[in-house]
């Protein structure tokens, strides 16, 4: 993506975007392109980075008037408090309106039961398709990105779903020179990925340009974990510390958020964005492969739950 820019009369300089302004540029695009083409869209918001990220982009895309999405959290009733702070919080801070599809309330009626492993994961997939059907969203905004996991790498930018928000590869389309076909039936809706073609290295390297405010859990800070199957995991309601699996209290951050039942934190003294980045900069490891435990559950968890219509 390149341009030409005059520096002064008669002299032309050629100009290229920073590969920062280009994943931007791309990302409020196509935030704009589901306004245009799309009735009511709304953007999953989980407190975490990348789906902070997509609002911000949303804000960007839309300023001075406020975003004409509303947001729409899967609460597992597993999550982090620090997280939910946050979030309530930028809902009131830019005014938004905040949908909640509570895991507990089906769990509390019954239509879920919880798993022996305690994890509640991948119980969000009926709460989240069944607010999508009542109501009638038909673009949905995800955070997910590329070289997160393999289920994720293959994804279109607009993914469609049936009306079970089920996803079919025979049905994807391409997305040549960036044009994107949301013609879908109706009660089929589309997925939408805006940071498809970030990285992990690039949201955090966007964050600290924006300086955008994170949760806490996202730095370095004094917890109390216990270790499980290589990870540490915060002790809570939810099943964990069983027998024999000892708490302590460590230093450490999170790199990615999600149930406490699943996600892991990882050993860090980065209390500050340069910190972070250069700790992210020498991994060679993705976030979800080193801290999150429900896409271990076999080798084709996140393809399983795509197909169900979690992601």
């Amino acid at each position: 993506m390149t341009a030409v820019a005059t520096a002064q009369e008669g002299t032309d300089i050629p100009y290229a975007l920073s590969h920062l302004d280009a994943l931007e540029s791309e990302a409020v695009h196509i935030v704009r392109e589901v306004a245009g083409e799309f009735e009511r869209p709304v953007i999953l918001f989980s407190g975490g980075k990348d789906s902070i990220v997509m609002l911000h982009l949303a804000l960007k895309a839309f300023a001075p008037a406020s975003v004409p999405f509303s947001l729409l959290h899967v609460d597992t009733g597993h999550n982090f408090p620090e997280v939910l702070e946050y979030r309530d919080r930028v809902v009131a801070a830019h005014g938004l309106r905040l949908h909640v599809a509570s895991v507990q309330d089906y769990i509390d009626r019954g239509v879920l039961k919880e798993r022996p492993d305690g994890t509640r994961n991948p119980l969000q997939t009926l709460p989240l398709t069944e607010k999508i059907q009542s109501e009638r969203f038909d673009a949905v905004f995800g955070g997910g990105r590329r070289d997160e996991e393999k289920a994720r790498a293959k994804e279109r930018v607009f993914s469609l779903r049936d009306a079970f928000s089920q996803w079919d590869p025979r049905r994807q389309r391409p997305e040549l020179w960036q044009l994107y076909n949301g013609r879908h039936a109706p009660g089929e809706h589309v997925r939408v990925f805006p940071l498809s073609n970030w990285t992990e290295l690039d949201v955090w390297q966007y964050i600290a340009r924006e300086d955008i405010e994170l949760p806490e859990i996202y730095f370095a800070h004094e917890r109390e974990v216990f270790q499980r199957s290589g990870m540490w995991l915060t002790a809570g309601e939810w099943g964990g510390p069983k027998e024999g699996e000892r708490v302590e209290k460590r230093l450490v951050r999170y790199r990615t958020v999600g149930d406490m039942s699943c996600t892991g934190a990882v050993d860090s003294d980065a209390v500050t964005l340069e910190q972070v980045i250069a700790e992210i900069a020498a991994s060679r490891l993705t976030e979800r492969g080193a801290t999150r435990a429900d896409d271990k559950l076999s080798e084709a968890a996140m393809e399983d739950r795509k197909r169900e219509g979690y992601f």
